[in-house]
């Protein structure tokens, strides 16, 4: 069975849980993140362990489940969790979850992610929506045969894929407004992507704040790079968890990345049910 007909058996499967639902929107939930799926109303809850070829996660604060209902009214899809390179996935594992969603005819993504800060000023757990990204992960997921049966549009599917504007400037204009009306502003940041699962050296920091980015994680790009190759709009926004190495007091952890995510999980969610009707407004065929 090929990559292809892996993704288009989940997917099957998925679309027959779903009943009526047409979402035309999916979140994907990063470490610590997990409980904005609380946020889903009149849920369709499958654990991840039940959909075909679909790879399970091995870190903590990853519950591996997938949730479909309404989300400020809007019908939505969430995945509680992802997988990561440092799990030992390969590249096409690591994105077969972005794949499914877009064979599901998903039309917009947001990423969210537990992200280091690299820029001085940012606090832990702020919220800040990507404007771009730098890959030094050292590998790109659409290496190897290009399969143009994954394209959503004709300028897409292409193995040459754009990236010029990786992150919607429409979509982060929105995130931007639903931000104020809950009361805080979202910042705008460069996320740098790292292979993990060690944390980055102090060194590694400065160099990577010479480079221009504020924020450094080990997730998030290789699925905006393959929602870009389907023709996914994305949006994708990092919570704060830590401080990068060398721009604090106390060594790093995951369980301080943990406990962040935790509380700021219920703020994000808030941030969310106002924001996905306006992106799902904007999906509609006639906007």
């Amino acid at each position: 069975m090929t990559y292809y007909d892996q993704v288009s058996e989940a997917a099957a499967f998925l679309r027959s849980k779903l009943g009526s639902l047409n979402p035309s929107v999916a979140i994907v939930l990063g470490s610590g993140l997990g409980a904005v799926a609380d946020a889903v109303a009149s849920p369709v809850v499958v654990p991840c362990a039940q959909i075909p070829h679909f790879p399970q996660s091995t870190v903590e604060g990853h519950s591996g489940r997938f949730v479909a209902g309404l989300m400020g009214g809007a019908p939505v899809v969430v995945l509680q969790g992802r997988v990561h390179f440092y799990e030992g996935y390969t590249p096409q594992q690591v994105t077969f979850p972005m794949r499914v969603l877009g064979a599901l005819g998903l039309q917009s993504v947001i990423l969210t992610n537990a992200a280091g800060g690299i820029q001085e000023g940012y606090r832990v757990g702020q919220l800040v929506a990507l404007s771009d990204h730098i890959n030094l992960m050292g590998w790109n997921p659409l290496i190897g045969p290009n399969e143009p049966r994954f394209a959503a549009r004709p300028d897409t599917g292409l193995r040459f894929t754009d990236m010029t504007e990786a992150y919607s400037k429409a979509l982060r204009a929105l995130a931007k407004e639903a931000a104020v009306e809950e009361g805080f502003d979202l910042a705008e940041g460069v996320y740098l992507a790292v292979s993990g699962p060690s944390y980055e050296t102090p060194a590694e920091i400065r160099a990577f704040r010479s480079l221009g980015a504020t924020l450094v994680g080990m997730s998030t790009v290789p699925e905006t790079i393959v929602a870009c190759h389907m023709g996914l709009e994305v949006l994708a926004i990092s919570c704060v968890t830590n401080l990068a190495a060398g721009m604090g007091a106390t060594p790093l952890s995951h369980q301080e990345v943990f406990e962040t995510g935790h509380q700021v999980e219920h703020r994000l969610a808030r941030l969310l049910e106002r924001l996905v009707p306006g992106i799902a407004a904007m999906m509609e065929p006639n906007q």
